[in-house]
């Protein structure tokens, strides 16, 4: 359940077609919120079954951070050539 509201998480925020990158922040938000109870449950059950992992080193979690780590990374990259280098291209385009 962990990598599967993940993936909704990164469908929404990367491949909605025809949309403005603060309508997919947005949307995105709800996602974060949901995918982020999911993994926590998810660890709770990790780290019920061995008491001495402690809840931030069980793999859901880990899965989580380094997820939101990577898909901000990528949106706010995706976000700033969009924004600043994407109007250059278009512009010089052959007509």
């Amino acid at each position: 359940m962990s990598i599967l509201s993940l993936c909704a998480l990164l469908d929404t925020a990367f491949f909605l077609p025809a949309t403005r990158w603060e309508d997919r922040l947005i949307a995105s938000l709800a996602r974060i919120g949901f995918a982020g109870c999911v993994c926590l449950i998810s660890g709770l059950l990790f780290h019920f079954s061995q008491p001495r992992v402690p809840l931030l080193h069980t793999l859901p979690v880990r899965l989580f951070l380094w997820a939101i780590f990577g898909f901000s990374l990528l949106f706010a990259l995706g976000w700033y050539l969009d924004a600043y280098y994407m109007p250059l291209f278009w512009r010089n385009l052959p007509h």
